[in-house]
């Protein structure tokens, strides 16, 4: 069995992990390439990208490019050969594909062609999947509509949100990759064309997050579920002239329908500190929310300081 000669490529928190597996697989991670750094923050400090700083931890050069071309020569430089991708940020050019003897590997977290994109784990969940997955596939010129050459199914709980779905993911993903740089580098490889019907995921916007209480419970369950990780699911509160942002932080289905009302409104005020809002087929048990401008508190507080009760709108 050969030593492989690796280029990781990979940028937010999320393709640490793959690093330190590929790391320890007892193959070479020759160097790591991610996105350059980013001011963040009202002072718009440069912060380094997770994947950067993890490279430095491991003694493992490191490349920030710029453009298409930067790229092109640090890959050049690191003759690779295989190229493995984790949550890169960006479409890697077919002539920097041709540079690694083997290709490009990359990670993708859902069961390829479903959900091929930035968010395919959020999109799972908003649209109440019960099955996803991880893909191992080889990058061709396109997003993500590469040869397979390994996949890992797994279940969605109905406890999940995409924290939790995220890690067990990761977990999957990791022991999936070292699988596959064994095969690799034993001379097994496969490159299965994707079969199945393509779906999307792209990037999740601001409008993706607004919660519309005159649809179905369960569909509002599930953008709070995908929506767990950065911008959370949030409804708009209009009171004496003031329009505020309410980020739902929990939610669940509750036990029972409760009383009829008008989309948006009080149905009852639950044990525990939640209270049921009335949606266009059911109801949607809040359970913590976060005010603009304020912390997270139980949603029966928030109802409660702002004398709401079973039967009033939120509006």
């Amino acid at each position: 069995m050969q030593k492989l000669r690796l280029a990781f490529l990979g940028t937010p928190d999320i393709a640490c992990p793959f690093l330190r597996r590929a790391a320890a697989s007892g193959h070479e991670v020759a160097g790591v390439i991610s996105q350059p750094d980013r001011p963040v923050g009202r002072g718009l400090k440069l912060s380094c990208a997770p994947v950067n700083a993890l490279a430095g931890e491991l003694e493992i050069k490191a490349y920030k490019p710029a453009n298409r071309r930067e790229l092109h020569e640090a890959v050049a430089e690191l003759k690779p050969d295989l190229g493995v991708v984790v949550a890169y940020g960006r479409l890697i050019p077919e002539e920097t594909l041709a540079l690694a003897r083997y290709g490009f590997l990359n990670v993708h977290f859902s069961l390829l062609p479903k959900y091929r994109g930035a968010a395919p784990v959020q999109w799972a969940l908003i649209n109440g999947e019960k099955v996803t997955g991880v893909t191992l596939f080889w990058l061709d010129k396109g997003m993500d509509t590469g040869p397979v050459f390994l996949r890992r199914s797994e279940p969605v709980l109905e406890s999940d949100d995409a924290a939790s779905l995220f890690a067990r993911l990761t977990d999957a993903g990791a022991d999936l990759l070292a699988e596959g740089l064994a095969r690799v580098a034993a001379g097994d490889i496969a490159r299965e064309p994707q079969a199945g019907e393509p779906s999307l995921a792209p990037k999740l916007t601001g409008a993706d997050a607004l919660l519309d209480f005159s649809r179905p419970a369960a569909e509002l369950l599930g953008r709070v579920r995908g929506l767990a990780c950065g911008a959370r699911a949030r409804f708009f509160l209009e009171r004496d002239g003031r329009r505020t942002a309410v980020q739902v932080m929990s939610a669940a289905l509750p036990a029972a329908p409760g009383p009829d009302g008008a989309p948006g409104s009080v149905l009852a005020v639950e044990p525990g500190g939640g209270f049921v809002v009335k949606c266009g087929v059911g109801g949607l048990l809040l359970r913590t929310l976060k005010p603009e401008g304020k912390k997270e508190m139980p949603a029966a507080d928030f109802l409660n300081g702002l004398r709401l009760k079973p039967g009033d709108l939120l509006r």
